[in-house]
């Protein structure tokens, strides 16, 4: 499992970084880095299964592990889904974590990845824009 790190300072509270992260128009926006279009289906609660969607309707399904509204939200991911079909995966305790800790100067927002190999370069790639985008929204949206 290759564990990855990132993180951006953001002039906003928590709360209002939380809302562009799981809104769903600027979830739309923000995700847009990783696929233009991407949606996701479910609710944030805990113990629940939520499905990330690409425009083809594809993608995967996590458990929410760990959900604290502003703090921190955690997704254990289990599967892919392709046409319509979810396939579990044996990706052991891959994992996404994202952290939002108040400052003086706002939110710093974290997200802490455990993944497989193979997506590592993806994430490193485009990770960094989409944290730009959250912040671009966070310091800017009404």
């Amino acid at each position: 499992m290759e564990k990855l790190n990132f993180e951006i300072q953001i002039s906003a509270e928590p709360a209002k970084v939380w809302s562009v992260l799981w809104d769903e128009i600027s979830y739309q926006q923000w995700t847009s880095a990783f696929a233009e279009g991407s949606f996701y289906q479910g609710t944030l609660e805990e113990g629940s299964i939520i499905k990330f969607f690409d425009p083809d309707n594809n993608g995967m399904y996590s458990r929410i592990e760990k959900n604290i509204p502003n703090e921190e939200i955690k997704f254990l991911h289990l599967g892919e889904i392709y046409n319509g079909i979810e396939t579990p995966q044996d990706w052991g305790e891959a994992t996404e974590a994202w952290i939002l800790e108040e400052n003086e100067e706002g939110t710093k927002l974290k997200c802490k990845i455990q993944t497989s190999e193979e997506f590592k370069e993806f994430f490193v790639e485009k990770f960094p824009n989409a944290l730009g985008i959250i912040k671009n929204l966070s310091e800017n949206q009404l």
